[in-house]
């Protein structure tokens, strides 16, 4: 185990599968306490908790089940956080949720929902936790944004205005920050490898007649130039480094980690 994060506190939403855990687990490697939070059935709850503790050297790791859609919730996750394990020196904002569907047709319901967790919740965490970092003159805030938050695709209208929106904010708290020792910047990933994501190759593969291969090669990662996944733990080690003593200076800005995607 490593000691990049020694004495650091880093807080991950959405961490209880896929890129949110892989992000937490790698910080609880490199030495920080860790705290998730996130929904799921609480076997795979108590599992994320166990893994990421384990890494750590305790049973669990701590968790808060706030909901990203309330804000009075975020607040007081981040405010639990720094209760609870001293501070919340590293933020990582990875709460996402997605709904595709024509603009026309698109319920009014699920781009509240969209908006409210893939972007509010992080004005609402930022705003809770930076306080605490500017007292300290420390702070790393990355957000975990998308490709879609630099480039578009159809049928996503509130998750690419979601993400299009935490780049703008990503750029404005990194501006108000850069004189506090805080920094602030985003991750952009294309197609990563989650059990989500993999579970769209088998329907699309019927859809249209081909292997799974194909499927995923021709139709899912069409605009990803390698025609490879994006693993997690590529997302994870992009994160660390965000946090690390190389990257004091990089702030506000926009990591792709898409295999070319928005080179295009």
């Amino acid at each position: 185990m490593g000691s990049l994060l020694a004495g650091r506190v880093a807080l991950v939403t959405g961490s209880t599968s896929g890129i949110g855990l892989a992000i937490a687990l790698r910080h609880a490697q490199e030495g920080a306490k860790v705290m998730l939070n996130g929904f799921g059935r609480p076997e795979e709850i108590a599992k994320a908790r166990a893994t990421v503790g384990a890494a750590m050297g305790v049973a669990e790791a701590p968790y808060s089940a706030a909901d990203m859609a309330d804000p009075a919730q975020v607040r007081a996750m981040v405010e639990g956080c720094i209760a609870d394990l001293g501070g919340c020196d590293i933020l990582v904002d990875n709460a996402g949720v997605q709904h595709v569907s024509p603009v026309e047709d698109f319920p009014d319901a699920q781009w509240d929902r969209i908006i409210a967790i893939n972007l509010s919740s992080n004005f609402h965490a930022i705003k809770a936790a930076l306080p605490g970092m500017k007292a300290k003159g420390f702070g790393r805030i990355i957000n975990v944004a998308s490709a879609h938050g630099l480039v578009a695709s159809p049928f996503k209208t509130a998750y690419v205005a979601a993400k299009h929106g935490v780049l703008g904010l990503t750029k404005s708290v990194a501006l108000e920050v850069a004189r506090t020792g805080v920094t602030c910047n985003a991750i952009c990933p294309g197609f990563v490898r989650t059990p989500l994501a993999e579970a769209q190759v088998q329907p699309l593969a019927e859809k249209h007649g081909v292997s799974e291969e194909r499927a995923l090669t021709d139709f899912l990662l069409e605009r990803q130039p390698t025609k490879k996944w994006v693993e997690v733990e590529e997302i994870a080690e992009a994160a660390l480094f965000l946090c690390g003593p190389a990257s004091g200076s990089i702030n506000g800005t926009a990591l792709s980690v898409d295999g070319g995607w928005v080179a295009q």
